[in-house]
């Protein structure tokens, strides 16, 4: 575990500066991977998301900048900051981020899943900036064409493989959390994202899928279902927010439309103030509880 200390901040904004100087739009995180700078809409009505049209920072990933004078002052304001995110699917690099995990719950090797992937689809993973992770996992940087957008997802591609697309974020390397600090695997650190292969870009872009004809009759009911469950997450207080997501992505998985509601879940967490990521981080740890109970367990994009 790293040492977090006086000097963890005033490094963080180093990395954070030199990521910046190379095109990536960073913002600065907290010790548990989170934006460190809350937001300035705390305790409003949840009416409209601000994506920082107000002006004021403690917006998340939408505070990400690749000006170094706007970057002190976030950092400034976030003293406390150990670490930066660097925001995906931006001009000019349009990051992609695969992120390979090493939970045990998974019951699966996602490296492995991968491979097995590039084999059936006829890819390769090409040599390109690599960030191991304080668990031992890995994030593999890949770049995307202006015309495609890439959504977040986890565990949709396969088990323990996360997409970081539009509207998320990478932790950087060189930032520091409670469970200890990101680095740049040997041999990558001269590197530059390279271009995700198209036959990759195809599998993280294709559309959800609709209801068959044999489904149908259920539709209607589904809808309903699925209203009340976002209501739900709606009527969330502060501190029960994760719990009420959690407790509604399990029924829409055991109910078999999980995915088909993920996002509608989603928007509805961060009206309340959850982080998008922090969302669909619950989202598919229900997805993964329910998946030996009959819940719906399809990874397809």
């Amino acid at each position: 575990m790293a040492t977090i200390d006086r000097q963890t901040p005033t490094l963080a904004l180093a990395h954070a500066l030199a990521a910046a100087e190379h095109g990536l739009p960073v913002f600065p995180l907290s010790a548990t991977k989170l934006p460190a700078l809350r937001s300035p809409h705390r305790g409003e009505q949840p009416s409209a998301h601000c994506r920082g049209e107000c002006g004021l920072p403690g917006h998340g990933v939408h505070d990400a900048t690749t000006d170094p004078a706007a970057l002190r002052a976030l950092f400034a304001a976030a003293p406390r900051a150990t670490g930066y995110g660097i925001a995906c699917g931006r001009a000019p690099h349009r990051l992609i981020g695969i992120d390979l995990d090493v939970d045990p719950a998974y019951r699966s090797d996602s490296a492995g899943a991968l491979r097995q992937l590039a084999l059936q689809h006829l890819f390769t993973i090409p040599p390109t900036v690599t960030v191991l992770t304080p668990s031992g996992g890995r994030h593999l940087w890949l770049t995307g064409p202006a015309d495609a957008t890439v959504p977040n997802s986890a565990g949709r591609l396969a088990p323990g493989i996360d997409i970081r697309g539009s509207g998320g974020y990478l932790v950087g390397p060189g930032s520091v959390t409670a469970h200890g600090r990101y680095r740049l695997a040997p041999g990558t650190a001269r590197l530059t994202p390279a271009p995700c292969p198209r036959a990759l870009l195809r599998l993280l872009t294709l559309p959800r899928r609709t209801p068959t004809a044999a489904a149908a009759g259920t539709t209607h009911t589904q809808a309903r279902r699925g209203e009340g469950l976002i209501q739900f997450v709606l009527a969330a207080h502060e501190g029960q927010r994760n719990t009420r997501l959690f407790w509604a992505a399990c029924r829409a998985y055991e109910h078999g439309f999980g995915d088909a509601l993920a996002d509608a879940l989603t928007a509805a967490a961060v009206r309340t103030g959850l982080p998008e990521h922090e969302a669909r981080a619950t989202i598919a740890s229900a997805a993964r509880l329910t998946s030996g109970r009959g819940g719906e367990t399809d990874g397809a994009a």
